[in-house]
C-alpha cells in the first residue's frame, strides 16, 4: 500500500521560515520509500522576513504559504485544506518559521501558543491514531499540542555541538519528557506515535542531519 504523507511548511529560509536542508532530505527520503506526498502551508503573512546574508531583519513583508511553494516547486496548499482522513502521516520539518509563523515560541518561549491551523491538524492526525514526525525546534509544537508526549530536541546540556539546549529545558518545563539522542538517533512516543529527531539542533554535518532524518521517516512509515 502507497502511503500517504502530508507535510506541512511554514516558509522557505532557516531564519524565517523552514529548513530548506531539513524539508529536502524528508523529501528524498519520502521518495525513495515510495510515500505519496503533499505539502502544505498557512496562507499567512511570516512574523517578519530576514536577510539570511546578515541574519537581521527587513521591512519587506512575505506569506508563509507563498514562501513554501519554493520548496514545493509550486505544489503547495492552504494548509486549511489538509484533510487527515487522506492522508496515513504527517511531517514537520523545522526551521525558525516553525517559532515564528506556525506558533509565536520565538516571541514568548514557553509562554507560546500554537497556531490554531497548525494545532488543528496535529492534534487530528493524533486523535485517528495516525503518526507524526517532528525534526529540529518542530518538537515544540507537539509539547504544546499534545501535553506529556515524549520528544526529543538533541541534548539538554549545552556545548559547542548542542548551542540549543536550552529548549529542551524549556520543554521539560512544558510537562514534556524530553530524551537525549544523537543526530543520527530518532526519540519514539510510541503512545502518541510521535518520532522526533534534534536535525539542525545539532552543530552537524549536512550529510549527518540527512542520514538522522532518514532514520525518523523510516520509523514514521513503520507506523503508518
Amino acid at each position: 500500500m502507497v502511503k500517504r504523507v502530508a507535510v506541512v511548511l511554514s516558509g522557505c529560509g532557516v531564519y524565517d521560515g523552514t529548513e530548506v536542508h531539513e524539508a529536502s532530505a524528508v523529501l528524498v527520503h519520502l521518495s525513495r520509500a515510495g510515500a505519496e506526498v503533499k505539502m502544505f502551508a498557512p496562507n499567512v503573512d511570516q512574523m517578519h522576513v530576514v536577510n539570511h546574508c546578515e541574519g537581521k531583519p527587513t521591512a519587506e513583508k512575505r506569506n508563509v504559504l507563498q514562501e513554501s511553494a519554493r520548496i514545493a516547486r509550486g505544489d503547495v496548499s492552504d494548509l486549511i485544506k489538509l484533510d487527515v482522513t487522506a492522508f496515513n502521516a504527517l511531517v514537520i520539518p523545522g526551521g525558525f518559521g516553525v517559532a515564528k509563523n506556525l506558533s509565536d515560541w520565538a516571541v514568548k518561549g514557553k509562554d507560546f501558543q500554537v497556531m490554531p491551523q497548525v494545532e488543528k491538524v496535529i492534534k487530528g492526525f493524533h486523535a485517528a491514531g495516525k503518526p507524526l514526525a517532528l525534526c529540529c525546534i518542530s518538537p515544540v509544537l507537539a509539547a504544546r499540542a499534545l501535553p506529556g508526549c515524549e520528544i526529543t530536541v538533541g541534548h539538554d546540556v549545552e556545548c559547542k555541538s548542542w548551542p540549543h539546549a536550552q529548549t529542551a529545558t524549556a520543554l521539560k518545563e512544558l510537562g514534556c519528557k524530553h530524551v537525549n539522542k544523537g543526530v543520527g538517533e530518532v526519540h519514539i512516543d510510541v503512545k502518541n506515535k510521535l518520532v522526533t529527531t534534534s536535525a539542525f539542533m545539532c552543530n552537524a554535518s549536512v550529510h549527518e542531519v540527512f542520514d538522522g532524518l532518514g532514520v525518523m521517516v523510516t520509523e514514521l512509515l513503520k507506523m503508518a
